[in-house]
């Protein structure tokens, strides 16, 4: 399936004249732990499990994952500069985690190697959606 995708898109975009997009895989969300892992049959840890996810992607030909920010420096080494990493569950410190399983500041998935950081209900939840976002900012440029 992702073989067939990743062709998809790289025959679509080439017979359109434009780049192609990104094509992104999903490895385990961040709404899981290692409990909802074994509860579906998967023995490993999320950190394995993501790991051996996204190298099955990789070896697809797409171009990177979502995975969580926590999982995103052994993806990083693993998978090397070019993967990209789309990191969800990103919280402020001491924000509520809502169902998430694994959260992380924006500033340590920065740090973790995320490319791409999302932030959704932190800003679409929050009371002043733009004061989130200008402290998001805040805090990522403050720990710089």
């Amino acid at each position: 399936m992702m073989l067939a995708a990743a062709e998809a898109v790289r025959r679509t975009a080439a017979q359109s004249g434009i780049s192609a997009p990104l094509l992104i895989a999903v490895t385990v969300l961040t709404s899981l732990n290692a409990d909802d892992l074994k509860e579906i049959g998967i023995a490993d840890s999320t950190e394995a499990e993501a790991l051996r996810l996204a190298k099955l992607a990789a070896g697809c030909g797409l171009d990177g994952v979502v995975c969580s920010a926590v999982q995103a420096p052994a993806l990083r080494r693993s998978l090397g500069p070019g993967f990209k990493l789309v990191t969800p569950g990103i919280r402020l410190a001491g924000a509520g985690v809502d169902d998430q399983a694994r959260v992380i500041t924006p500033k340590a998935a920065i740090d973790n190697g995320a490319d791409y950081r999302v932030i959704g209900r932190p800003i679409t939840q929050a009371s002043d959606p733009l004061t989130q976002l200008r402290d998001i900012d805040l805090a990522i440029r403050a720990s710089t």
